[in-house]
């Protein structure tokens, strides 16, 4: 009997009944009040806050936003920058039973004006790094109002059912257009998975996270998921340069970095010392890690690398940890108290191992979102049997374990064969002067492809030289036909690399010597 791609591990542990994420992530500062929660570092000084400060501060958040007098479930674009004002902010509104919508501050008055058009907040909260969006239908706070001393009337964490909404995020998803994601409460304990299945979190861990806060994979694994757990949380206070980094990891006694591939790309390229006493292991998510990336830090730092794989819609659902490290190709197992398939593109029913399918996770899992704001049709559409579908193409090995293909509108089309672009770039990055790379497919005329790949180099390299590269370690059809050097590849403010830009906006030449 042929063994289909199905990874099963039931779960034993639902979410409590009457339930408060933000309650949930602060219930150490009943515990251990004066346990330290958060060092933030910078310019020399460490600023601490105990589980107890951090609770009282949320807390007496909360009750300014109860005093507007807001309705029952308003939502609130936070648009605050790096500062534990954002948390805090954040907690608050999910504490007093509002829903929290978080956006860079980065973003301009016409990006800030479609997600007002799309969300129709009832608060928008800014800081002094946003911009100023004016007309605006809705009220407005500061962060600094919001977070004053205040007199007002004590509030209590709103409990209630697991399911009902407690925030959304926005992801651009493949066609770069804002989808609006809405999570529920239960959100926050489906993470417990990626204790033991990614992080292998301890209590007396120090979390160090290089992203933005408005990013999920920020929120969850640099802060709340150490808060939950008990453990403490480092940030970086400002804008930090590639250089400053190691230094940073060092003096914070980080035991876990967590990071994008590129930050981890970028330290490498410092050539500082990196060795780091404190440091047990890394975590990498956001983008597929290379190897060569995942081979360099391990040499440099002399400790591991852990990738996951997620989404906005579920956040991550597949990892590698300590007890179950791997190769580079591969990106990991199902956590524990998963269930995840491989399907067939035709009858959603999972294909044999080690067969090339559509990624998906069961529709019941309590990390899966409930839909997309606004848009009933397209939430519907990505369910099918039982199943959530990812829009990601993977295969299954013994055990569950998952290669990733990309993106199945990513996988490109070249003289009629589907090759992953993913593989592509894991030999170009071997070559040696290469930093970084992109594959795409190229329309050169009417109904003609093939493969280009777009690439940083730390010295200069012959197109020969990476076409003979390539054709010794890939087969012909896979082999790209274009090399085009560029100073940087076009990413978005997670660090993932925007292949639709490369298509539309890079001109391609097509005379290489």
């Amino acid at each position: 009997m042929t063994e289909r791609a199905l990874f099963h591990d039931p779960i034993n542990d639902p979410c409590p009944a009457r339930f408060n994420l933000a309650a949930y992530v602060l219930r150490h500062a009943a515990t251990t009040p004066n346990k330290t929660a958060l060092e933030i570092h910078g310019g020399g000084q460490v600023e601490s806050w105990s589980f107890g400060q951090l609770g009282d501060a949320v807390l007496n958040a909360a009750a300014a936003l109860k005093y507007r007098q807001l309705p029952a479930g308003a939502k609130i674009l936070l648009q605050v920058g790096n500062t534990v004002e954002f948390p805090i902010l954040y907690l608050a509104a999910i504490s007093a039973g509002y829903v929290p919508v978080p956006c860079s501050t980065m973003l301009t008055a016409a990006e800030v004006d479609v997600l007002v058009a799309d969300l129709q907040p009832q608060l928008i909260v800014q800081d002094q790094s946003a911009v100023h969006v004016k007309n605006l239908s809705c009220a407005t706070a500061t962060s600094h109002d919001l977070l004053a001393t205040h007199n007002f009337p004590p509030v209590t964490f709103k409990l209630g059912d697991p399911n009902r909404l407690a925030y959304i995020v926005y992801t651009s998803g493949t066609s770069g257009i804002p989808r609006a994601v809405m999570h529920a409460h239960r959100a926050i304990w489906a993470r417990r998975m990626m204790w033991s299945g990614w992080y292998d979190l301890r209590t007396d861990d120090r979390m160090l996270h290089a992203g933005a806060f408005n990013w999920t994979y920020t929120l969850g694994t640099g802060l709340f998921d150490p808060w939950a757990k008990g453990a403490t949380t480092l940030i970086a206070k400002g804008l930090v340069d590639r250089t400053q980094w190691p230094a940073l990891i060092r003096q914070s006694s980080a035991s876990i970095f967590a990071a994008a591939p590129g930050v981890l790309r970028q330290i490498l390229g410092t050539n500082q010392d990196l060795f780091f006493p404190a440091l047990r292991h890394a975590l990498s998510a956001g983008e597929k890690l290379s190897a060569s990336i995942q081979q360099n830090w391990q040499d440099r730092t002399k400790t591991p690398v852990f990738e996951a794989f997620g989404m906005s819609e579920i956040s991550t659902f597949i990892s590698a940890n300590p007890q179950n490290p791997v190769a580079p190709e591969f990106i990991g197992y199902p956590q524990p108290g998963r269930k995840v398939a491989v399907l067939s593109g035709h009858d959603a029913q999972p294909v044999p191992l080690d067969t090339p399918g559509v990624l998906a996770i069961d529709k019941d899992d309590a990390g899966l979102m409930l839909g997309y704001l606004n848009s009933e049709a397209e939430t519907k559409a990505k369910f099918r049997g039982g199943w959530f579908l990812t829009g990601d193409v993977a295969r299954m090995g013994k055990g569950g374990l998952i290669t990733y293909l990309g993106r199945a509108d990513d996988m490109m089309n070249a003289g009629g064969y589907r090759v992953s672009p993913l593989e592509v770039e894991a030999v170009v990055n071997s070559h040696a002067h290469i930093s970084e790379s992109a594959a795409v497919a190229v329309e050169i005329k009417a109904d003609a492809y093939v493969i280009a790949v777009f690439y940083t180099e730390t010295k200069p390299v012959k197109h020969a030289e990476l076409t003979a590269h390539c054709a010794a370690r890939l087969a012909k059809y896979k082999t790209p036909r274009l090399f085009i050097r560029l100073d940087a590849l076009p990413k978005n403010p997670n660090g993932k690399v925007q292949r639709s830009t490369l298509k539309k906006h890079i001109p391609v030449p097509h005379d290489q010597t």
